[in-house]
């Protein structure tokens, strides 16, 4: 294909479809460097792949990196988690906000290119994907109504740490309820008066066939609720008084199989590197 040819096309393709900024789907990823190799995964990571593995790929148009030092690992409950096994595995974990309507544009191109990244040898080996999934938006329940940084600057925003929490419902038909439940209920009563600001909930869905190998199939699809929440206080110092109960719902047709807390990374350094372990 010329280039000419290619231009074109690019101006044909952001001439269709929608282009709003509401976060439809996000990909929420959670990986274990292997031991000895923390240092240069995470330059690998930061230097790389955040930019032409995510970042550089149309219609994912925000993203952070979160890190869980030792402390913040040893917090985690269920010791018996479906997702970590250890609780603690998945020191780092990567948040990506994608563009409503974009999933299947999106996927086609990280397919391609992530393809391409591994025939040019620019995929870091040493790390094991604890919890990888392209996930759809379902709810954001926000602590202050209209007040505040909306969904789609969640990403953006300095917040000093977040919480990833992963449900299981019963089974497939009782995870609309347990939606209902989060959204209307046990959410917005735990928000208030807390130090997290909201709370976005998604649901995975499926990794196409022709994914990388190193990344394992998506589990639980039709039961599992992924919920994000936003902390405008370091998880380390608000622990104990707003967030030791995260592993009960309020229901009993449902499970907490992960409440992992982890603090954002610093660009362009290595800081906490050095207490992973």
């Amino acid at each position: 294909m010329s280039e000419e040819t290619r231009s074109e096309t690019y101006a044909e393709l952001a001439a269709v479809g929608p282009y709003g900024v509401r976060p439809g789907h996000a990909l929420i990823t959670m990986v274990e460097p292997h031991p000895g190799h923390e240092y240069a995964y995470n330059r690998w990571y930061e230097d790389d792949h955040y930019y032409a593995g995510a970042m550089a790929m149309p219609w994912m148009y925000a993203g952070r990196r979160w890190v869980a030092t030792r402390a913040l690992q040893e917090l985690r409950v269920p010791a018996d988690s479906a997702v970590a096994r250890p609780v603690t595995a998945g020191c780092y974990l990567s948040t990506y906000w994608i563009t409503e309507g974009r999933y299947d544009d999106h996927m086609k191109w990280t397919v391609g290119i992530n393809k391409r990244l591994n025939r040019d040898a620019r995929v870091h080996r040493e790390r094991t994907h604890v919890f990888t999934a392209f996930q759809d938006h379902e709810a954001t329940v926000y602590r202050d109504g209209a007040a505040g940084p909306r969904d789609l600057h969640a990403l953006d925003h300095p917040y000093a740490g977040l919480i990833l929490q992963v449900v299981d419902a019963e089974g497939p038909g009782e995870r609309a309820a347990l939606l209902d439940h989060l959204r209307h209920h046990e959410l917005p009563r735990r928000l208030a008066g807390s130090p997290a600001a909201m709370v976005t909930v998604f649901r995975p869905t499926p990794l196409p066939g022709d994914r990388m190998t190193y990344v394992k199939q998506v589990e639980a699809v039709d039961t599992r609720l992924t919920l994000l929440w936003f902390l405008e206080e370091d998880p380390r110092t608000c622990w104990r008084p707003h967030f030791t109960d995260l592993e009960t719902l309020g229901t009993p047709t449902a499970r907490v199989e992960l409440v992992a807390p982890f603090v954002p990374t610093v660009p362009g350094t290595d800081r906490y590197v050095d207490e992973l372990r």
